[in-house]
């Protein structure tokens, strides 16, 4: 009997699918959620894919084999620019062509051996699932967290569209090739501002997650302690500019202000006329990306807006500039310049040959003038304050501005409002209603989901929702409306899919109040490139939807586990680079087992994965000597001592246990490929293999069960206990000591476990090695660490 892993992996597949393996308990005993994140429905999965899974699948059955209820669902993250650009180009209903592509992957998931529960399975794209997006959204609504305010976006003067970032390449449309212009049009906004703090504080409480994941996090929110400060405006003193300063104790050296392209006061110039120059630098400085233009080293480019603002202290008349420097999304947009003591104002100013101040002493006393210096020190030119420190100046200054009514303490957020308007139509409709006076209405709950269209026109040309007639124009209660027509962000969708699969087919509610009872997800998997956005966009959603009465808990993930990458020669695997590995030709060749072995094998889970073709043959080999335990017991009579039988089985079992509950996956499957060599020099006892088949069956589920059945073990592996050890059998009777030489290893010794330190003094003296290393040179001092080391000391 050969190892044939197409036609084992075939029947057990359809086996698990009829049974319902992997079907959840409606209300949990002893709850355990793993998830991973879920993917883009391309239609093909790729080795990153099968890494993120396998691992994921691997706890879920671990788990279950140690007595959890285990949550384990699967679904599609299904609205995207994708599915629309392929509807622009092959004149494709972009839902058959997600319909068709989900149905794909989810046949390629199950050839893999995942133990998902598919009846819990959601697609973003369903209405029974956009429905709750809306819900969501009005409730956040009536809580006071959405608003409409003005913002820019990418627009293709020839579609007459707005574009994502994806679809601008370099400075073009992506179909029609004319140069994008940035707009200014209103969009939709969700205060996540509100809850900046609480996010910055769950942090300190996720003792599972990375800390890089937690230190990026801390840094996209951005909290800092600072001043707004009030310049009047020369030409208006009754209108204010406000600016946002973390070095009040600089005021005194401020010499001009700075905006941002986007600040309002700059688009009311333009809107007067005659500021076609400045209309021009603002298109063009928005054409940059936010790295372009925070980039310390870029050339500084900017001009002046014609106004000046007044020195609230000073009463000096400072110009205004507007720059590329500075960024909306940070302060309020406007900057006090100080050039003398900050490094982009200098530069700003050596470029414009714009004055500099300086007002603040080092305390070393040295300071050069070709240069900023940033550091405290004692104020100089600062009329009142001069001589005082820093620190001290920072709280002297800033109370002055607030008993005169010119600034405040304030502390500011890195974070903005998100964004959620999409001008396109593959997306959750925003449920908004705009009457004949252009006021905004929610739509009632009860006319909930407002529904995407059919047969819309996808020729890439503006939003294909605003010319359908039949989804603009509405009538209630005799009023007609047109329909909003931006759709969601998807990050929306995603936001809270974790909390609907614990009530995937709820119609009354989002989900129930069971989602309390499996929340926090024990463990959620995914890759380090959504450490931010996505994984924020939870916590915040967590946090919301908490306070909206739907479940009790404050964060959504309680481990996270961000895997490392699948490389080939070298590099990520990229269709463009032509390294890519098809999952379906290694299933083919070697089954899923296989695949799922080596993925797993190959690398520690957070670092990156090279694929090897000859880690995959031996991954295959591997399972082909396991098979021939099954197909040939008679080989493999035990010839050792039932005591070193049970040794070497309780510490295998002992090890693989510790491995996976520690994502050691890689040093789990090493220590049954050990066990298996034990067993092919010394045999084993009957019920050895089925342990082994028990270790093996979180890594290849469809051998481990084919093994259980060939042994006649009734119902399935995955459902039987995990194995225990006996911890009394796993202690070895002798120990390896370590014998150094003035901290240099120089020969190793087999002695009893626990020998006193006289013992292990007179054995290591005793040896060849050491008494070549020691000769005739003086023994200062001996140092012994039980049953590890000793460290002979000598001159």
């Amino acid at each position: 009997m050969s190892y044939t892993p197409q036609s084992i992996e075939e029947k057990w597949t359809s086996h698990w699918q009829n049974s319902g393996l992997y079907r959840t308990p409606e209300t949990p005993k002893n709850p355990y959620y793993v998830l991973e994140m879920f993917p883009y429905p391309s239609g093909q999965l790729h080795m990153g894919h099968v890494r993120n899974y396998a691992l994921g699948d691997c706890v879920a059955r671990f788990k279950r084999m140690q007595g959890f209820d285990v949550l384990h669902p699967m679904g599609f993250d299904a609205f995207g620019l994708p599915a629309e650009n392929a509807a622009i180009k092959n004149g494709i209903d972009p839902e058959k062509w997600t319909e068709a592509n989900i149905q794909s992957m989810i046949i390629q998931l199950q050839q893999l051996g995942l133990g998902y529960d598919w009846d819990r399975s959601i697609a973003t794209c369903r209405s029974d699932y956009y429905k709750w997006n809306q819900w969501l959204f009005l409730k956040m609504a009536e809580k006071g967290l959405v608003y409409r305010k003005k913002g820019f976006v990418n627009w293709d003067p020839v579609d007459n569209t707005v574009l994502a970032n994806e679809q601008v390449i370099d400075g073009k449309g992506w179909r029609s090739g004319a140069v994008v212009e940035k707009r200014e049009i209103a969009q939709w906004y969700i205060k996540i501002s509100d809850y900046a703090q609480e996010l910055l504080d769950g942090l300190d409480t996720l003792s599972g997650w990375p800390e890089r994941v937690k230190i990026m996090q801390r840094n996209w929110i951005g909290r800092s302690e600072g001043t707004e400060v009030d310049f009047a405006l020369s030409h208006a003193p009754q209108d204010k500019l406000t600016v946002f300063t973390t070095r009040p104790d600089t005021l005194f050296g401020v010499t001009y202000v700075v905006l941002a392209p986007e600040h309002p006061l700059v688009q009311t110039v333009i809107a007067k006329g005659n500021a076609d120059s400045l209309a021009d630098y603002v298109q063009k400085t928005l054409a940059k990306s936010t790295a372009e233009r925070g980039d310390a080293n870029a050339k500084k480019t900017g001009m002046a807006l014609g106004l000046s603002v007044i020195h609230p202290l000073t009463q000096a008349e400072i110009p205004i500039y507007v720059s590329d420097y500075v960024l909306m999304d940070y302060g309020t947009g406007a900057v006090m310049a100080v050039p003398a003591h900050d490094s982009r104002d200098y530069d700003f100013a050596q470029t414009f040959g714009l004055p500099q101040q300086q007002v603040i002493s080092p305390d070393t006393g040295d300071y050069d003038t070709t240069s900023a210096y940033t550091g405290t020190g004692t104020l100089i030119h600062s009329g009142p304050f001069t001589g005082l420190s820093s620190d001290v100046a920072k709280s002297t200054i800033s109370q002055t501005l607030v008993d005169t009514e010119q600034g405040k303490v304030v502390v500011q957020y890195r974070l903005r409002d998100w964004l959620i308007s999409r001008q396109r139509y593959w997306g959750t409709p925003i449920p908004f209603l705009v009457d004949a006076d252009d006021a905004y209405h929610p739509v009632p709950l009860e006319q909930l989901p407002v529904m995407l269209p059919k047969d819309v026109p996808f020729d890439g040309k503006g939003n294909p929702l605003c010319r359908a007639p039949e989804f603009m124009s509405v009538t209630i209660n005799g009023k007609e409306y047109r329909r909003e027509t931006d759709t969601m962000d998807t990050f929306f969708d995603s936001s809270w899919y974790f909390l609907r699969y614990t009530d995937a087919k709820n119609t009354e509610l989002p989900f129930s109040k069971v989602a309390s009872e499996w929340l926090p997800v024990q463990q959620y998997i995914g890759g380090i490139e959504h450490a931010v956005l996505h994984l924020l966009y939870a916590r915040f959603f967590t946090k919301v939807l908490r306070d909206l009465g739907l479940h009790t808990h404050d964060e959504p993930f309680q481990n996270l586990l961000c895997q490392g990458m699948v490389l080939k020669d070298g590099s990520k695997m990229s269709k463009s680079v032509g390294n890519t590995v098809d999952p379906n030709h290694i299933i083919s060749k070697y089954g899923a087992d296989t695949a799922r072995l080596f993925i797993l094998f190959g690398a520690p889970v957070e670092r990156d994965l090279e694929w090897s073709d000859t880690g995959v043959d031996g991954s295959f080999r591997f399972l082909n000597r396991v098979y021939r335990m099954l197909s040939h017991p008679e080989e493999f009579k035990l010839t050792a001592s039932e005591a070193e039988w049970n040794k070497q089985l309780h510490k295998t079992i002992q090890r693989v246990t510790e491995d996976i509950e520690r994502f050691s996956f890689n040093t789990a499957i090493s220590r049954m490929m050990e066990l298996v060599n034990w067993i092919y020099t010394h045999g084993t006892k009957p019920e050895g293999v089925a342990i082994l088949l028990q270790l093996l069956a979180p890594f290849a589920p469809f051998l481990a069960e084919e093994g259980w059945s060939i042994l006649g073990k009734k119902g399935s592996i995955h459902e039987s206990p995990w194995p225990l050890f006996d911890l009394a059998l796993t202690i070895d009777e002798t120990v390896t000591i370590v014998v150094q030489i003035n901290g240099k290893v120089r020969d190793k010794l087999e002695v009893a476990r626990d020998s006193d330190q006289e013992t292990i003094q007179k054995l290591a003296l005793a040896s060849e090695k050491t008494q070549k290393f020691v000769g005739e040179l003086q023994i200062k001092k001996m140092f012994v660490v039980p049953n590890k080391l000793i460290n002979i000391v000598v001159a």
